[in-house]
């Protein structure tokens, strides 16, 4: 049986780790084939070869998503590689987290740039594609919807203290998704977003004296979660517990699923019913 979202292609901007990883192979499990892409080479490679090794298609597209240039480049290379576009999901990004005061201009541009203008371009990118192939299905009297989600968070829904340039990113992509919906709607794209809550991996594991690290650039970034704090937000969930990457993914699946058609400029909350 084909999956529901056989032949379509697939952009998934930070797909090589954690939840961009869930979503490119659950994409691939239906049927997409996904353009893979990380930061660094090795870990796109692998999950393009993970994908392919359960009889999908896939291929890598590395590099950083704030580098110019990237966003044309990753849309050709789902052109060139299979045709077509019929799905974006704009996931790539990572924290650096400060208080207000103690926040340098280069912590809040970097962020802003990775979570809020990278999506911008790819998307600005992507609607020469897009557009065209709408027209054409148009005169040929064809319906063919196409798929958008953009990956927010709580932080961007309610805030977060210690978070203001990613939680004012995250509230962006909320804004960039409700306009692309209208902007979009006549060429049959749904533009939808994803609000994450608590959701294991490496940005949210329990780390004490800030020693999970991750390297973006030249610069090495600490990240992680207090061990209390992280044991003090799982309470509050009411599941009971913090979610996991392949429930992340499920939510961003829903939105690329053809029963979502008639579903646009809306976001939803993955987080086990906890909200800020």
């Amino acid at each position: 049986m084909a999956g529901k979202l056989e032949g379509r292609v697939a952009l998934v901007s930070g797909s090589g780790r954690g939840i961009g990883r869930e979503i490119a192979l659950k994409l691939a499990s239906e049927g997409a084939r996904v353009v893979v892409n990380d930061l660094d080479v090795d870990p796109a490679s692998e999950t393009a070869d993970a994908i392919r090794a359960s009889g999908g298609r896939a291929v890598v597209c590395a590099g950083s998503v704030t580098e110019t240039g990237f966003a044309e480049r990753f849309v050709q290379t789902g052109v060139d590689s299979f045709g077509g576009l019929d799905i974006i999901v704009n996931n790539a990004g990572y924290t650096w987290d400060s208080v207000v005061q103690k926040m340098t201009d280069e912590q809040w541009q970097a962020i802003i740039d990775v979570h809020l203008t990278a999506p911008f371009k790819i998307l600005r990118a992507a609607q020469p594609v897009i557009a065209a192939r709408a027209k054409e299905e148009a005169a040929a009297g064809k319906e063919v919807f196409r798929k958008v989600v953009n990956i927010s968070s709580i932080a961007g829904t309610g805030g977060n203290a210690g978070q203001i340039n990613y939680s004012a990113a995250k509230a962006g992509i909320l804004g960039l998704t409700r306009t692309m919906a209208k902007e979009w709607g006549r060429y049959k794209v749904n533009v939808n977003a994803v609000a994450f809550g608590p959701i294991r991996t490496r940005l949210t594991e329990g780390s004490a004296g800030g020693a999970n690290k991750i390297t973006v650039g030249n610069r090495e970034i600490k990240v992680g979660v207090n061990p209390d704090l992280l044991s003090q937000m799982e309470r509050m969930i009411p599941l009971g517990r913090v979610g996991t990457p392949e429930e992340a993914a499920g939510a961003v699946y829903l939105f690329c699923l053809p029963e979502s058609n008639f579903i646009s400029g809306q976001y939803v909350i993955c987080g086990g019913g906890f909200t800020i």
